[in-house]
């Protein structure tokens, strides 16, 4: 795909495992609701030995701690030495610290065998969640508009090697949606709306949480497979998916995530796909693990089971939290019944026991005593510069990049400082929201915008004056009588609830309005997860969309006000004009209705009914077919300079599938600063696939200095032409991927809607 999007691990690291070709991943997402506390699985620390490809004595009576055998043959001995219930163990996520212990939630289990490990779930899409002593990392959709899976991957070691010296050795995350609706509550915890764009920076975070660091190893958990695509009722909804849709779009980033970065778990979901429970779909076996080829472990999300043999049968491994459907009661009178087989069992618990194995938890155990502080400055770093090539510049009149000593600067808008208005202040929206009250991330070490703007303007000579936004009016007067008017707004969304529109919190549009009434030179940072209206837009200078930055807000704020980092970023996501210009426009779309045709629940245990009637046409696909002009297109993102692209052609001219292709195009730094520019390659099938077919294939960063002109080459290989299936478009009536006839179109700019360069081939 990318160029910049590596398929092997950092410079200076090595993979523990051994690498297997699995053919993608497949079609059933998975939510995850998990209580605050990590919870532990099975214990007693292994004897470990000094690098995980070396060989130490093994211990005694432990014949799988052999490190010159396969992770297959250190698993199928231990497995062999085990009773039934010792294995049905592993099909639970256990809340023990020693494997003598033997009652979990009430539930008795035999003492587990010696040299098994402490295996401790924490939740993790953005970083490792509930806990203290970590980096607030920003949100994972600000990772996405970075568009940088270098990025993605020093991100996902960074947040790894914090996870293990927490004493947390399985991350679930990262999340994976398709940006159905931007009203779904978890959209900031995604990475956008295109298939490939999130497929491949899910696969990139993938790698580095699980080869960053040999000597502290941690397992990523891909969620949520497949379809959930809102927070209203996602325990309690079926999402009618044709397959063709399911395939290419909701389905697709999994694959990708499974040949590329190779996770060793994924999550089901919540909601029904099709009639039948994520965890317990057939699709889960049928799918992810016979056609595609993942041979890591099936867990659920928090309380997704509801049975025991369909779901075992059907491909689940693992129950997450607390064993309610796989408990050894359970699962023995299923086996009585014969309505389950101990070869299933076994199954299960052997892909959960290898996947430790191969991922080096027997071999490295968990600290004896975490770390008070596992963020570092290299850590930080990495925050910082996510939180600053993630910020979207949406609009410049030429207002930015600040300029100029002696500057006074109105900085308005509570999230901007530390200090609490009413209860909100710069950790407010600093990360994702929770149920159970304040954020996924607690950012104990945030630095605000107030106080990085006040110490750079500092330096230059100019003057910060601060005001909460709390009276409009207020604000105004203090908007009024500085040079330039930065005002906040922001909008808190997470789990557990979707948006009821796409508004800014707490009054900030009409906050906004206000300061840009009294200053002609107002700057708005919006801090919001997903789209917001912006009725104001045209009466501002500049917007600039950063999401929820983290805890380097402030300085990575500061470093774009001021040109030190040149504006990058690429909206993941289409932001529409109104809620009416999305794809999910009718109550059968969004939020589904009941079997009497209403939205509104009045039976708790009724199954809403959410039909994907729009089918592909999602995010800029749904735009470009209806022709819907949308307030910003994805992949939209201005600099401080301008790009030209000229000289476009592809090689070569005939495909055969089997050879690489390349887009080769120039591309012209057209202004006077330096900038660094996504070059975005879109691809239009020909006319056999049908419509909409017009989908992203490859996109490169590229660091130009002024008048500087470089020619690019985005190197398609074999490999991701056939896992990405580029060419290709899922055939109900065939069942499988195929190739159309015809003339396919290649085309480049710097956002969906601007792709003036266009060139073609043909596939043989």
């Amino acid at each position: 795909m990318t160029t910049s999007h590596p398929s092997t691990p950092a410079p200076g690291a090595t993979d523990p495992r051994p690498r297997r070709r699995a053919r993608a991943v497949a079609p059933v997402l998975a939510l995850t609701l998990l209580v605050p506390a990590a919870v532990t699985l099975t214990a007693l620390g292994a004897a470990a030995s000094p690098d995980r490809g070396s060989h130490a004595a093994v211990p005694a009576g432990c014949p799988w701690m052999d490190t010159r055998l396969s992770p297959d043959e250190r698993a199928r001995l231990l497995l062999d030495a085990s009773s039934l219930q010792q294995k049905m163990r592993w099909l639970v996520e256990q809340p023990a610290n020693s494997p003598t212990q033997t009652d979990f939630s009430g539930v008795s289990y035999p003492a587990q065998l010696p040299c098994t490990p402490t295996v401790v779930y924490t939740d993790g899409p953005d970083g490792v969640r509930f806990t203290e002593g970590v980096t607030a990392f920003p949100a994972p959709i600000a990772l996405a508009a970075t568009w940088d899976t270098e990025l993605a991957y020093d991100k996902g070691a960074a947040q790894a090697a914090e996870a293990f010296d927490k004493g947390k050795n399985v991350v679930l995350g990262p999340g994976i949606a398709a940006g159905r609706t931007p009203l779904s509550g978890r959209t900031p915890e995604y990475l956008g709306e295109d298939p490939v764009l999130m497929g491949a920076l899910g696969a990139a975070v993938t790698r580095g949480i699980q080869q960053g660091d040999p000597a502290r190893p941690v397992l990523a958990n891909i969620k949520h497979y497949v379809g959930n695509e809102q927070e209203l009722d996602r325990q309690t909804s079926n999402s009618v998916i044709d397959q063709r849709t399911l395939r290419e779009l909701y389905d697709l980033p999994f694959e990708i995530i499974v040949a590329e970065g190779e996770p060793e778990s994924i999550m089901c979901s919540y909601n029904q796909v099709n009639g039948a429970y994520g965890c317990e779909n057939t699709i889960l076996r049928e799918v992810l693990k016979d056609e595609l080829g993942f041979d890591g472990y099936v867990m659920s999300d928090f309380r997704a089971v509801h049975s025991t043999a369909p779901s075992l049968n059907a491909g689940l491994d693992q129950e997450l939290n607390r064993p309610v459907f796989f408990t050894p009661a359970a699962l023995e009178e299923a086996l009585a019944a014969g309505t389950i087989t101990a070869q299933r069992i076994d199954e299960a618990a052997f892909r959960v026991v290898r996947s430790y194995i191969r991922g080096g938890l027997f071999d490295r155990p968990l600290p004896a005593t975490p770390v008070a502080d596992a963020s570092t400055p290299e850590h930080k770093a990495i925050a910082r510069r996510m939180a600053a090539e993630g910020t979207v510049l949406l609009k410049n009149d030429g207002v930015l990049p600040l300029a100029g000593d002696g500057l006074d600067v109105a900085l308005i808008g509570p999230t901007a400082s530390s200090t609490p208005t009413n209860g909100v202040d710069a950790r407010t929206a600093c990360s994702m929201t929770w149920r159970f009250g304040g954020n996924t991330l607690l950012c104990e070490d945030v630095v605000s915008a107030e106080t990085a703007l006040a110490a750079r303007l500092a330096e230059l000579g100019g003057t910060l004056t601060f005001d909460d936004g709390s009276d409009p009016a207020a604000a105004a007067r203090t908007a009024a009588a500085a040079d330039v008017a930065v005002v906040v707004g922001y909008r808190t969304m997470g789990e557990f609830a979707d948006l009821a529109d796409l508004s800014l919190e707490n009054g900030g549009d009409a906050l906004v309005s206000a300061v840009a009434a009294a200053n002609p030179s107002t700057v708005v940072v919006l801090q919001t997860g997903s789209a917001t209206d912006m009725p104001w837009l045209d009466d501002v200078s500049a917007v600039l969309q950063t999401w929820y930055p983290g805890e380097q807000q402030g300085p990575a704020l500061a470093d774009v006000l001021w040109g030190d980092t040149n504006p990058s970023g690429k909206l993941p996501m289409t932001f529409p004009r109104s809620l009416a210009d999305t794809p999910t426009r009718t109550p059968e779309q969004y939020p589904g209705v009941f079997a009497d045709g209403t939205t509104t629940r009045t039976d708790a245990a009724a199954i809403r009914q959410v039909r994907f009637s729009e089918g592909r046409q999602v995010g800029y696909r749904w735009y470009e077919a209806q022709g819907i002009d949308p307030l910003f297109a994805f992949g939209h993102g201005l600099s401080y300079t301008t790009f030209g692209y000229d000289s476009l052609h592809v090689t070569p001219k005939i495909v055969d599938g089997e050879r690489k292709m390349q887009v080769h195009v120039r591309v012209t730094n057209t202004g006077e600063r330096a900038g660094t520019e996504i070059a975005q390659v879109y691809l239009d099938l020909p006319a056999e696939a049908g419509q909409p077919s017009r989908r992203l294939v490859a996109w490169q960063r590229v660091q130009l200095e002024p008048g500087e002109r470089e020619y690019v080459h985005l190197t398609l290989s074999a490999d991701e032409l056939r896992d990405r299936h580029l060419l290709q478009y899922w055939s109900q009536s065939a069942g499988d991927w195929v190739t159309p006839r015809g003339t396919f179109s290649v085309h480049v700019g710097g956002s969906s809607d601007r792709t003036a360069r266009s060139a073609a081939f043909r596939v043989r």
